[in-house]
């Protein structure tokens, strides 16, 4: 039997690392979510455009970037190797201290991330310092509301699709006027919307008739949001 890991535990990553590219493994929902945020990634507007992936993970972004120099930043070593294999630049760094010149990005790419981080101010000042004027801000986290907190943990770590067993801590889900205020205070005026999967899709995958679940966005954001920022020029 497997250790049981606190919640947000790193080490919960190594457990799981073969499941990171089961589309309907324990992180089917990470695909969904990683095709959504690709979907807002701007296209290159010059050949040497970098973006940066904070907390790669195993690098699940990659098939919805093109056209990018793609670097991966994350704390676990086997998720790093992983993303590599998938064609990630992989850099094993802590997201608030990152290893990279100021303005050396045109996207930085925050996919559930940030409600994993204790220092999400720190997290935000470092994706704000290295992204190019003008450059993206792409994300998706979790609202700290009950609604979060029931859908996401309480039920959703139960269900097929939802999140694995202990991996959040949901007193690190953020307010999205929060995160809203923050990236203000760096430079980066951030518009938000609610996320959630196709209840017909979802019915399908719960069904085995499909591996992929579209995300929608929605005009509630009290559990999953998504996010598309400018970082205004000098």
């Amino acid at each position: 039997m497997s250790e049981r890991r606190r919640r947000n535990d790193l080490r919960q990553y190594d457990d799981l690392a073969a499941e990171w590219w089961r589309p309907d493994g324990a992180f089917a929902a990470l695909h969904w979510l990683a095709r959504a945020r690709g979907a807002l990634v701007p296209a290159p507007s010059r050949p040497d455009a970098a973006l940066l992936d904070l907390g790669c993970g195993g690098g699940l972004l990659a098939p919805h970037v093109c056209g990018y120099r793609h670097v991966g930043v994350d704390l676990s070593a086997s998720a790093l190797a992983i993303a590599a294999a998938h064609g990630v630049e992989p850099v094993q760094a802590d997201v608030t201290a990152l290893p990279f010149e100021d303005a050396t990005f045109d996207v930085v790419a925050a996919g559930e991330i940030f409600e994993h981080v204790e220092d999400l101010d720190g997290t935000v000042a470092e994706a704000a310092r290295v992204l190019r004027p003008g450059g993206a801000l792409v994300c998706d986290t979790i609202n700290s509301t009950l609604f979060a907190r029931v859908s996401l943990v309480t039920i959703g770590e139960r269900i097929p699709g939802g999140p694995p067993p202990a991996c959040h801590d949901p007193a690190l889900f953020v307010d999205p006027k929060r995160l809203q205020t923050l990236c203000a205070r760096r430079g980066i005026d951030l518009e938000v919307w609610g996320l959630r999967p196709s209840a017909r899709e979802y019915v399908g995958f719960l069904l085995g008739r499909r591996r992929a679940v579209r995300m929608l966005r929605t005009r509630s954001v009290a559990g999953v949001y998504q996010g598309l920022g400018r970082k205004r020029p000098y």
